[in-house]
């Protein structure tokens, strides 16, 4: 078989997503589930009870156990029907968006879950309008069934309206909470009765290809058939057929209902999402589209990790290849640094757990064994010099000086610089004070890396708040503006860790006021000067 046979047939298997949602939706326990149903664990882990020792898979991070969130991207690789899904697990948390955005930019597809009780919140708002931003297919799962929540009409009329987006029900509930029964599934003509822990076995789900007949009144009861008649004649009227044209183009949401603790509707989902799931897609790059079935290797680095395995002090760079074939022992480009690296131990994750790897192909995520020589956004080809474009840093909300005594100041300046260049926050250095300037865009994050340096490299520290509104990064064409303000406001300047020179504004008026004063000066609020993408603070 040709290279190119090979890689059309590769292609045609992969399912790379990414699983998002508002905190709390049930996001992390839909991996444990999908992961469940795949046979790739035993036995799903327990979010936050502490009664249970069994952690989820994804997260793996000691202060993610005790905390019970999701701090990090966690990555899982597995088969599924003959599919090879690579599926990213992201953090719900406002704090940590940033790390969200960054691992959409990885996959060709999403699946958003919703709470049921809760409804639309606004962390889903944001993500979904990422997704729109890319034109990322999106499938709804709609959880939490089993307890009392929103009308089904008012959320799907709710999910049209707040995200923008037209939703297709792919089943129905027959009521919710303590009197759930169940879902009728639209797409495969069937029942799927509920029952509470167990979710649903082949017994449980009974072909009715007509709901006219006697068989679902016997199975749910008179008034719940009833029930389901009417409301499946007035969806079959303004919904019509599912239309996979307009979800593959992201203006169409499928949506499933279901429990996810139960494991109930997740199967149902997982089966769907393989069977429409878009497989891995072109790349837009600063010179040109990059194909998947090219025959040269291209891919970027979307996520650089610390400490996976905290027994041998490993930095992983996590890898989406979007063209060509990956090879174990190959040489490759690395573009920013234009040299060649081989990597002798490349691998494939499930959550902490890695397997090397002796090949990948488009749409795989992959673990590269970092030595230093990566940051986010960096690629990696045959030979040709292109980047990746939609991956930059953004401007920082919250600012903190870092400070800490001359005891293990080694292992604080390695454990910072390491843990900045995942990506989780960044660090500025004072141009005078020479002080260090932690930024993030949220409070929690500070929690995290004080956390981190402390249990990962043995380093004590504090942050101390400053009164920062913004950091902007500045370039000119006009040299004497450019060190006029750089010498007026010496206190309010700073570089980034690529040396780009930064400047803090105290507030929107004074950034305002030195953007009408500096006319020739553009403020930039992502480190990729180049992108048109928008920063998080303007993702509404």
């Amino acid at each position: 078989m040709s290279l190119q046979e090979t890689l059309k047939e590769e292609i045609a298997k992969r399912r790379t997503f990414a699983i998002i949602s508002h905190p709390d939706a049930g996001k992390t326990t839909l991996t444990e589930k999908f992961l469940l149903f795949a046979g790739a664990i035993q036995i799903a882990g327990a979010v936050k009870s502490r009664k249970i020792t069994k952690t989820t898979v994804s997260d793996f991070m000691e202060i993610e156990r005790q905390r019970g969130i999701s701090v990090a991207s966690a990555v899982m690789s597995f088969i599924y029907r003959g599919f090879n899904i690579n599926l990213l697990d992201t953090p719900g948390h406002k704090d940590f968006a940033e790390d969200t955005y960054r691992t959409l930019t990885a996959v060709d597809s999403v699946i958003l879950v919703v709470d049921s009780v809760k409804g639309v919140e606004e962390q889903t708002e944001k993500l979904m309008n990422v997704c729109r931003m890319r034109k990322t297919p999106v499938i709804i799962f709609i959880n939490k069934l089993d307890r009392e929540g929103t009308s089904p009409f008012d959320l799907v009329d709710e999910l049209e309206k707040k995200l923008n987006i037209h939703v297709h029900p792919m089943s129905w509930p027959i009521s919710r909470g303590s009197s759930f029964k169940g879902v009728y599934s639209f797409h495969e003509k069937n029942l799927h009765l509920f029952r509470p822990n167990q979710g649903v076995s082949d017994d449980d789900i009974v072909a009715i290809p007509d709901i006219a007949s006697d068989e679902l009144d016997a199975r749910v009861g008179n008034e719940y058939a009833r029930q389901l008649r009417d409301d499946v004649d007035l969806l079959s009227g303004v919904y019509g057929t599912f239309d996979k044209d307009k979800y593959l183009a992201g203006d169409l949401a499928p949506a499933f209902f279901g429990s996810a603790l139960n494991n109930f509707g997740v199967r149902e989902t997982l089966d769907a999402f393989v069977e429409i799931a878009p497989p891995p897609g072109a790349r837009m790059t600063e010179t040109r589209m990059v194909a998947p079935d090219e025959e040269k290797f291209s891919g970027f680095v979307f996520k650089i990790h610390a400490n996976l395995d905290l027994r041998h002090r490993d930095r992983i760079a996590f890898f989406r290849v979007c063209s060509g074939r990956f090879e174990r022992n190959q040489f490759y480009k690395h573009v920013r640094l234009d040299t060649q690296l081989r990597f002798a131990n490349p691998a494939s994750f499930l959550g902490q757990q890695k397997d090397v790897i002796d090949e990948a192909f488009p749409g795989d995520v992959i673990g590269l064994f970092d030595k230093g020589n990566f940051k986010i956004g960096d690629t990696l080809t045959d030979g040709e010099n292109l980047s990746f474009k939609g991956i930059p840093s953004f401007s920082p909300e919250v600012f903190m000086e870092l400070v800490h005594g001359a005891e293990k100041a080694k292992q604080l300046e390695k454990g910072i610089k390491q843990l900045t260049d995942e990506g989780v926050a960044q660090l500025f250095l004072m141009a005078h004070s020479r002080r260090k300037v932690v930024g993030t865009v949220g409070m929690l994050q500070f929690e995290v890396i004080k956390y981190r340096l402390e249990h990962e490299y043995g380093a004590q520290c504090r942050f101390d708040p400053l009164k920062f509104y913004k950091a902007c990064w500045i370039t000119s064409t006009n040299e004497a503006q450019f060190q006029d303000i750089c010498r007026f406001r010496s206190g309010y300047i700073g570089t980034d860790k690529d040396d780009n020179t930064v400047f803090f504004a105290e507030s929107e008026w004074m950034l305002n006021y030195y953007r009408e004063r500096y006319p020739d000066i553009v403020f930039h609020f992502t480190s990729d000067f180049k992108s048109d993408l928008p920063a998080l603070s303007s993702i509404k």
